[in-house]
């Protein structure tokens, strides 16, 4: 058995914001081996869609657009204009996917990165119904469009809101929208889920995208990550989306502030894209990869 998947990177693994200097790395991703590119859009005043389409079209590689969602991009906040901030920046996103033919949006769109304190019961309420109702009018934005949104849960240092794949499911099912959907990221998993293979299944036929790196960030295959639960999960799901490698550089030191990486995680970013990829064919063509040959795998890899 093996997985029926695309493989992506995300040119955060590079770079930030992403701009048209950006359409530069498209020919050496396709060059490593790639399906996919991951754009992030920080501002969307940045991203030429014409220039944009003509680059992946040029290299035979498809998007995935993420969303960013800083301070000023939050569904939850107690003063409405921030409200009107997010509308507006997700549907500049929105166009974007739907002009270069993406099929969703992703990303932790219900609240600002970074928000996690400890609040009331009552606060939380509060602050659950306001990203229900405004995601509701997002999913509506989203099939005005032909598309979904993928909803991406954190780790509780990044949200206090949604950091499992059961509070994202939750807050779906309060949704109720047909174009509300799930991305799952393997550095939040490896911190919140007791039961990776669990959380994937419990995600099932809603998860319509998979992030990956390292427990630490790092080179998949290179980390404490128990690969062959993911492989579990997602074929148990019949998952054939698109499973992307996304982490930063430490070059980018605004970025990398902001998620904390304070030295590199690998020799080159071009290694890690490189031998990331090789690791992730090797474990989607193996329905076992468990530590002992994971390790066998990892010795194979010159990083």
């Amino acid at each position: 058995m093996s997985l029926n998947i695309k493989f992506g990177v995300s040119t955060w693994l590079w770079t930030s914001p992403f701009n048209t200097e950006t359409l530069a790395l498209f020919s050496k991703i396709k060059k490593m081996g790639y399906d996919v590119v991951e754009i992030p859009v920080e501002d969307p005043a940045l991203i030429d869609v014409k220039k944009v389409r003509e680059a992946l079209s040029e290299y035979d590689l498809k998007p995935v657009i993420c969303g960013a969602f800083g301070t000023s991009r939050d569904l939850t906040h107690d003063d409405p204009s921030f409200h009107q901030v997010s509308f507006k920046y997700i549907e500049s996103c929105l166009d974007i996917c739907r002009d270069l033919d993406a099929g969703f949006l992703c990303g932790p769109m219900y609240s600002a990165v970074g928000k996690a304190r400890p609040v009331s019961s009552e606060q939380k309420k509060i602050e659950w119904e306001r990203a229900v109702v405004n995601l509701r009018k997002v999913c509506g934005m989203a099939a005005e469009r032909g598309l979904e949104i993928a909803l991406e849960p954190l780790n509780r240092f990044e949200s206090d809101l949604i950091n499992t794949t059961e509070d994202v499911m939750s807050l779906i099912g309060d949704i109720d929208h047909p174009a509300a959907k799930v991305l799952l990221d393997s550095f939040h998993m490896n911190i919140e889920e007791p039961d990776i293979e669990k959380a994937i299944l419990l995600a099932g036929d809603k998860l319509i995208h998979v992030q990956v790196s390292e427990n630490y960030r790092g080179t998949p295959g290179t980390g404490q990550t128990c690969w062959d639960a993911y492989f579990r999960g997602l074929s148990a799901i019949r998952y054939q989306g698109t499973v992307s490698i996304e982490s930063f550089t430490p070059e980018i030191k605004e970025l990398a502030g902001a998620v904390c990486i304070w030295r590199p995680l690998a020799p080159s970013q071009d290694s890690f894209a490189e031998k990331g990829l090789q690791f992730l064919k090797t474990w989607a063509a193996s329905a076992n990869i468990n530590p002992a040959n994971q390790e066998s795998i990892i010795n194979k890899l010159t990083f």
